[in-house]
């Protein structure tokens, strides 16, 4: 990856996914390195850019790593005097805000990667979410991936069942029907996702519940399965017109999930108070 600054650093996260850290100085005072206003990005692996290097930048490397171990949003007004706790000579004072942004746990697997899955990924692109595509046709997906996508190749695709994270979001649309009754019938066995959408007319979805009874699957088990994927309501057969319908319908469900927050803003007057007295940090958590 070539070298980013700070704000392209951001963009690149958001669109990956990653959880990163802002480490922002927003206030000096004697002797500092950079000035306030000056900006670094740290994510689980690197930093882009720079807020003055040396100690001081090893400590806030180290406490935004802290903070993203908890995946969690979150803002922390930190005070730093130089001297005394970053050992460096200068013997400035700088107060530090790290605006914690919390990794993606929104798991999207397209099981297929045709002209439906195609369109599906240009929209999901620009949603919350990091997506596997799986195919047995390595030369299938000929677009340009988005960062928070990626493709990988299986000669069974059954195979990558197992490898797939717990409460992730599966879409099934094959160019199999053999393959997608396979794929359904393992995804059922396991039974620790959180959505399992199947493509397809009302025919396709009624002869599939049947077949899945016959091979001893319970009728509630065989429930979870939505087939007819989509939202009824979008209506259309072009690729991007059923990727809609489909987006629309686990956009729908992914926000049922999320639990109710409330964020819990730093106030002016703390604000004031740390910058007054060096020596105490402030700790907020965001929706």
């Amino acid at each position: 990856m070539k070298h980013l600054n700070w704000s392209s650093a951001i963009q690149h996260c958001q669109q990956a996914g990653r959880g990163y850290v802002i480490a922002t100085i927003i206030n000096t005072q004697g002797s500092t390195p950079r000035d306030g206003g000056s900006k670094m990005v740290v994510d689980a692996e690197r930093s882009y850019d720079t807020i003055g290097g040396g100690q001081l930048e090893f400590l806030i490397v180290q406490q935004a790593r802290e903070l993203l171990e908890k995946n969690q949003s979150c803002q922390v007004l930190r005070p730093f005097p130089l001297a005394a706790e970053a050992a460096q000579c200068c013997g400035g004072h700088v107060t530090v805000m790290l605006e914690c942004f919390a990794a993606r746990d929104w798991q999207v697997v397209l099981f297929g990667a045709g002209h439906v899955s195609q369109a599906l990924v240009a929209i999901l692109a620009g949603l919350p979410c990091q997506v596997r595509i799986v195919d047995s046709r390595a030369d299938q997906l000929v677009m340009p991936l988005p960062v928070n996508c990626r493709f990988e190749v299986f000669a069974n695709p059954v195979e990558a069942v197992a490898s797939l994270a717990d409460n992730a979001w599966v879409v099934v649309f094959t160019h199999d029907h053999g393959l997608d009754f396979q794929l359904c019938s393992e995804l059922l066995r396991q039974d620790r996702w959180r959505y399992v959408g199947l493509i397809g007319s009302a025919t396709k979805a009624l002869r599939f519940r049947k077949r899945l009874a016959d091979a001893g699957f319970d009728e509630v088990v065989i429930r979870q399965i939505y087939s007819p994927i989509g939202l009824p309501e979008v209506k259309g057969k072009l690729p991007m017109e059923v990727a809609v319908s489909i987006a629309a319908q686990l956009q729908a469900l992914y926000y049922q999930h999320q639990p109710a927050t409330t964020g819990r803003s730093t106030s002016w007057r703390e604000i004031k108070n740390i910058l007054q007295q060096p020596g105490q940090a402030i700790h907020s958590e965001s929706e």
